[in-house]
């Protein structure tokens, strides 16, 4: 569906939730609780600003996408969210090349990272945001096995240049945390906010 159909089917039904990311893991999260939305993604800068910390980063980029899907449709609410993988306070955005991806992977072998989500819901009210971590905790990894993950082609979009719902599972030795908001949305946190909002969850097909 084009982003105008969306843009008519939310001024069709101003009841209608927008997903403003174009993720289609954000997309099957929400469709996993029973979720009904439109998809229209947006486009903000994402660079991080001087002296600011990962958590402040993803609340940030989630409440500017949720206002700014807000601004842009007729749908009584917007959800945007942003995920970031952190290792010793260090954002590890998606790779540009086989070596960025090795360098990262190889960062994050044998040891521990943060993945932070930063989830928000913008109505004509209010904004409301939350940020969700969790510990992953990796095997060790060698040089090898990051190039043969490069050439799947998975990491290329990946945040920390791993999937964990996909092939990149085999790198993680165990979470402590929500595995959803790895993955791109923290479903507990991110259901309270639509009940509050009036979002029903759990809707038939």
């Amino acid at each position: 569906m084009s982003p105008d159909t969306h843009k008519d089917s939310c001024a069709k039904n101003k009841a209608t939730l927008v997903l403003a990311s174009a993720s289609p893991r954000r997309r099957e999260l929400l469709q996993q609780i029973g979720v009904r939305f439109s998809v229209m993604p947006v486009d903000i800068c994402e660079e991080v600003h001087p002296g600011e910390d990962p958590e402040t980063y993803v609340a940030r980029l989630a409440k500017e996408k949720a206002e700014a899907g807000l601004a842009r449709s007729n749908a009584a609410a917007v959800l945007g969210s942003d995920t970031s993988v952190v290792m010793s306070g260090e954002i590890l955005g998606k790779p540009v090349d086989a070596d960025d991806a090795e360098r990262m992977l190889m960062s994050l072998s044998g040891s521990n990272h943060e993945v932070m989500t930063g989830v928000a819901l913008a109505t004509a009210q209010e904004t409301q945001v939350c940020v969700v971590t969790t510990v992953v905790h990796f095997k060790e990894l060698s040089p090898e096995t990051c190039r043969a993950y490069w050439q799947s082609g998975e990491p290329r979009d990946k945040a920390g240049a791993y999937g964990i719902q996909g092939l990149g599972a085999v790198f993680v030795d165990r979470i402590e945390g929500s595995y959803s908001s790895v993955v791109g949305l923290p479903l507990a946190e991110t259901a309270e906010m639509l009940t509050q909002a009036g979002i029903p969850i759990w809707q038939p097909e």
